[in-house]
C-alpha cells in the first residue's frame, strides 16, 4: 500500500520513529502539510494518516485511490462522515491512547492554579521572601482539594480516570453523560447538566465535540456556576464560547479557567482569552506525553494492519 502521513511531526516530535508502518508498503512522511500541499500529496495515496487535516469531499476528489484514513486522535470532528461513507472510504481513530497524559495534565493545571507554584517561585526570586516579616507568606489563599466537588462533563475513559484521581484527593465526584452506568461507578453521582454546573467547585470538560456539546460553556451556563468555581478544558475549544468566558472572568462570575485547547489552534492574534484575568492557557499539550504518543503511533500501525487484513478496527465511519 502507498501510505502518506500528512502531519508526522505532531506525533513523533522529531524523536519517535514510524518504522512499524514500513511493513505495509511505501511510507511517505510529511512533518506538516498546508491545505494546498495536502491536496497534492494525496494524489496516489491508498492510506492516509491525518491529525487535524480536514477530510471532506474536496480531499476525497483529489485522492481517487484512497481506501483508508486513520486519525492520529480520538476525536474525528475533522472527518466529513457523509462524504467518506459515500466514497466507501474506511476511517479509524485511536481511542484511549492519551487517557493517562490528559488526566495528569488536568491536575497539573488545577494544582498550578490553586497553589500558584510558579508565581511563588518567581516571588522568591524577586526577593520577596528575603524581605518578608514572617517565615512564610502566600500570594493568595490556598485551598485544599479534599472536600471540594469535581464535576466532569463527558465520562469516557479520560473522564473516568480524572474521577479516580479526584477521588484520591478526597474530592466529591459528579459526572454528566448521556448514558450513565451508575452501578459501574458507585463513588460517582451522575447528574443533569444544571446540577453539574451549580454544584461543581471544579468543572472539567471531557466530551467529544459534536452538535450537542458545542458551545456548552456559554453565558447562561457560566452564570449557573459558583463564583469560586474553576473551569478546566482539555477536550476541544469548541465546547466553550470564548467571548462569554472572557466576560465571565472579567466580571468574576467564576474564579478562573485552565485551558489546553482553544477554538482556533494556533490561536489567532487578538484571541479574547489571551489577556483574560485568571486564565491559564497551555498549547494543547495534554496529549503530548512521550508515552501517549508512542501508544498513538502503535494504535495507528495496528489500525493499518487490521485494514490490510480485511478486518478494520476502531472504525468511526459506520453509522
Amino acid at each position: 500500500m502507498n501510505i502518506v502521513v500528512l502531519e508526522a511531526h505532531t506525533a513523533d516530535q522529531g524523536h519517535l520513529h514510524w518504522n512499524a508502518l514500513k511493513e505495509f508498503g511505501k511510507v511517505t512522511l510529511h512533518p506538516r502539510s498546508t491545505r494546498r500541499q495536502t491536496l497534492e500529496r494525496i494524489a496516489d495515496a491508498e492510506v492516509v494518516v491525518v491529525n487535524k487535516t480536514r477530510v471532506d469531499a474536496e480531499f476525497l476528489d483529489r485522492a481517487p485511490k484512497l481506501r483508508f484514513v486513520t486519525i492520529l486522535a480520538t476525536g474525528y470532528n475533522t472527518i466529513d462522515l457523509d462524504a467518506v461513507r459515500a466514497r466507501g472510504v474506511v476511517v479509524s481513530n485511536a481511542p484511549g491512547y492519551s487517557t493517562e497524559g490528559v488526566a495528569q495534565h488536568v491536575f497539573a493545571m488545577l494544582l498550578s492554579f490553586r497553589n500558584r507554584v510558579r508565581d511563588h517561585h518567581l516571588s522568591v526570586q524577586r526577593g520577596d521572601w528575603a524581605t518578608a516579616p514572617d517565615f512564610c507568606y502566600a500570594l493568595s489563599p490556598i485551598y485544599e482539594l479534599k472536600g471540594k466537588t469535581l464535576g466532569i462533563y463527558g465520562f469516557g475513559q479520560i473522564g473516568q480516570r480524572v474521577a479516580e484521581i479526584g477521588a484520591v484527593f478526597g474530592m466529591t465526584i459528579l459526572a454528566h453523560r448521556r448514558h450513565p452506568d451508575p452501578d459501574a461507578h458507585p463513588n460517582v453521582r451522575f447528574v443533569d447538566a444544571t446540577t453539574l454546573l451549580r454544584e461543581s467547585d471544579v468543572l472539567t470538560l471531557h466530551a467529544p465535540l459534536n452538535e450537542e456539546s458545542r458551545d456548552f460553556i456559554r453565558t447562561e451556563h457560566l452564570k449557573m456556576m459558583k463564583p469560586s468555581a474553576l473551569l478546566v478544558n482539555t477536550a476541544r475549544g469548541g465546547l466553550v464560547v470564548e467571548a462569554d468566558l472572557r466576560t465571565a472572568l472579567m466580571n468574576r462570575t467564576i474564579r478562573g479557567a485552565c485551558l489546553d485547547v482553544l477554538s482556533a489552534e494556533p490561536p489567532k492574534r487578538g484571541n479574547v482569552l489571551m489577556d483574560a484575568p485568571n486564565c491559564l492557557i497551555t498549547p494543547h499539550i495534554a496529549w503530548l506525553s512521550v508515552e501517549s504518543r508512542r501508544r498513538l503511533m502503535d494504535i495507528t500501525a495496528r489500525n493499518i494492519r487490521a485494514f490490510a487484513e480485511g478486518n478494520p478496527q476502531n472504525r468511526v465511519d459506520t453509522p
